[in-house]
């Protein structure tokens, strides 16, 4: 089953902390249910922001790396906000 996308964000670029910082900013603007897809890379990214994200209460549905990407190369995270 795939989940309808109602938010995107790309963080590729940015480093910690910005990473959760913006991550946690899109969070807040969505409305409870809402998905976002969060394009990220980078280990401490890759660990922080879904952990962080799920020590706030919301619920990681998948993380998934990019086709023809490394261990730490782009992933998509997709969240839903409780």
């Amino acid at each position: 089953m795939t989940e309808q996308i109602d938010h995107q964000l790309d963080i590729t670029s940015d480093v910690c902390p910005m990473t959760f910082v913006r991550a946690k900013l899109l969070i807040e603007k969505m409305l409870p249910g809402k998905v976002a897809e969060i394009r990220l890379k980078g280990s401490e990214p890759l660990n922080n922001v879904p952990r962080s994200l799920t020590e706030l209460g919301h619920e990681i549905l998948s993380m998934n790396r990019e086709e023809g990407e490394s261990d730490t190369g782009v992933h998509r995270l997709v969240v839903r906000k409780k």
